[in-house]
């Protein structure tokens, strides 16, 4: 019987020679680290040393978010990521009444520069690479961590690491945006800029297709859609008067891995080919290092189960590996009872010893590009390439990413694709393990990790204490000086430094900004 794979290409039963009838190594190939990147961004990749070995951690206080990453980094971690509540993925505080019962649930609570310095106390900056998951207010968290940094003593160009900073997937799939898109991408632009003079060596963006995937997306449209909304923020900083080699070189993605380890495989490398050949010819752009999609994986949350979750543990392994065979540079595997809970300290150290068996363990980082010239993965790039493009070609059609997010197009085609998805699990067509196949008829009983919902109105004391401690004047001042900025065509990013800097809070400098900018509203589905 034949499959068809997530994104509805076939796959047959059997490959050989005919698959790859006409086809071209040089052209659709070359050599590893060198265009079109098919085989990987870097001549050595993984035979060098290893991919960064990310876990995504942040919950509670900044106290105790500070424990995990101390911990993370004595298992052997090497690099952290931050994960926020939502009130300051919203750009709101803690004490705000549109954050009560969100405070600290799925990701730490930041209100202010007095929570960085709790957050990464005792951590030396100049020597962790960090990456923060953070949207609409990227550039609030970015220069709160550059003060953080400043007491340090560790200055800007030493600071490694990355904002995700992608708000166009925000109104695709993820829905934490803030203003409307216009003076998003304006914000944007504002971060390369500044990034370019101040923090030479941090990744400005991670254009992300993991959270459409988590929402339903297909390979196909996770990268198409990725692709397009990437192209988007080159044209704005092209726009905004920047040469594309002066920023593109510090441009990242962030996908996804499924547990279809060729489909996976084969997505990545299409990925590349796809985004070296718009830079080149589209933007023109001249440094390889322009035209290279360097990327984070993360393993699938969506696909983890709550019914026998230490399943999960095989299924993280098995979506790690997928990501390692496709070339990514950074790895974060999901812990076994994420689909619970927050991780424990022990399924979280659970997950990063799957990242070091497939490191250490395995000889996938012997050889470069293991899969090059395979009947079946090769084929499958093509076809995904060519579904990809047919995607992206749509999204321009419709005038550009921005242009189709607000006719609603990627947000319908990821909802069908979600649907298809449902569909096919409600009747077994698709077997998920523990949930329509190979049940208990009885699940052992699991102790959660909770968050103490005390946290609320402890974060809402340090708050009161902040506001009655600081110098009143010099903030309003500050937010003066950041609305005028935001008003006219200055960089706000200074203007909002010296605010954080005063303590202004995350709340009040995003309420300065959606004061002159305004809020998005979101448009029905295409």
């Amino acid at each position: 019987m034949a499959r068809e794979s997530e994104s509805g290409l076939p796959i047959e039963p059997v490959y050989g020679p005919d698959a790859l009838e006409g086809w071209d190594p040089a052209e659709k190939l070359g050599e590893p680290g060198e265009y079109p990147f098919t085989r990987g961004v870097y001549p050595s990749m993984y035979t060098g040393r290893p991919w960064t070995m990310r876990q995504y951690a942040g919950f509670g206080t900044a106290v105790e978010s500070n424990a995990r990453y101390r911990q993370l980094i004595a298992n052997g971690t090497t690099g952290l990521s931050v994960a926020f509540d939502l009130p300051t993925q919203m750009g709101h505080d803690s004490d705000a009444p549109i954050a009560h019962g969100e405070v600290g649930k799925v990701g730490v609570a930041v209100d202010s520069v007095d929570d960085m310095r709790v957050l990464f106390g005792g951590i030396p900056l100049d020597r962790v690479s960090t990456s923060m998951t953070i949207n609409a207010p990227a550039a609030v968290l970015l220069l709160l961590y550059q003060l953080v940094a400043e007491e340090q003593g560790v200055p800007a160009e030493k600071l490694t690491g990355t904002v995700q900073n992608d708000v166009l997937k925000e109104y695709i799939a993820r829905g934490t945006y803030i203003f409307p898109p216009k003076p998003s991408l304006r914000l944007i632009a504002d971060i390369f800029k500044y990034c370019r003079a101040e923090i030479p060596r941090w990744n400005t963006i991670s254009i992300s297709g993991y959270h459409m995937a988590e929402a339903g997306a297909s390979p196909a449209q996770e990268i198409a859609f990725t692709l397009a909304d990437g192209i988007e923020y080159v044209r704005t900083a092209v726009a905004a008067g920047m040469d594309v080699d002066d920023f593109a070189p510090r441009l990242s993605f962030f996908f996804v891995a499924r547990t279809t380890i060729l489909e996976e495989v084969a997505k990545f490398r299409a990925a590349r080919r796809i985004w070296a050949r718009v830079m080149r010819e589209e933007f023109g752009a001249r440094s390889p290092k322009s035209m290279m999609l360097r990327f984070h994986t993360q393993t699938a949350g969506v696909q983890l189960t709550a019914q026998q979750p230490e399943v999960n543990l095989v299924r993280v392994a098995v979506q790690g590996l997928g990501a390692v065979l496709g070339g990514t540079q950074s790895l974060h595997t999901n812990s076994f009872d994420e689909a619970i809970a927050l991780p424990t300290d022990k399924s979280a150290r659970l997950a990063l010893r799957t990242q070091q068996v497939l490191a250490y363990e395995t000889d996938v980082t012997a050889t470069v590009d293991p899969f090059a010239g395979s009947y079946v993965v090769e084929r499958m790039t093509d076809e995904v390439e060519a579904a990809v493009v047919g995607l992206m070609e749509r999204v321009e059609d419709l005038g550009g990413a921005v242009a189709a997010i607000e006719r609603g197009f990627q947000k319908g085609e990821i909802e069908r694709s979600a649907y298809r998805i449902a569909q096919e699990t409600d009747s077994g067509e698709r077997v998920v393990v523990g949930v329509n196949r190979f049940r208990l008829d009885e699940e052992e009983p699991y102790e959660p990790l909770r968050v103490d919902p005390a946290i609320e109105a402890q974060q809402a004391e340090r708050l009161a204490r902040l506001r009655a401690e600081r110098d009143r004047a010099a903030v309003d001042t500050a937010l003066a000086a950041l609305r005028k900025a935001a008003a006219g065509e200055d960089n706000v990013l200074y203007p909002m430094k010296d605010a954080l800097k005063a303590r202004a809070t995350v709340g009040e400098v995003c309420n300065a900004l959606r004061e002159v900018w305004g809020t998005h509203v979101p448009a029905d589905a295409f």
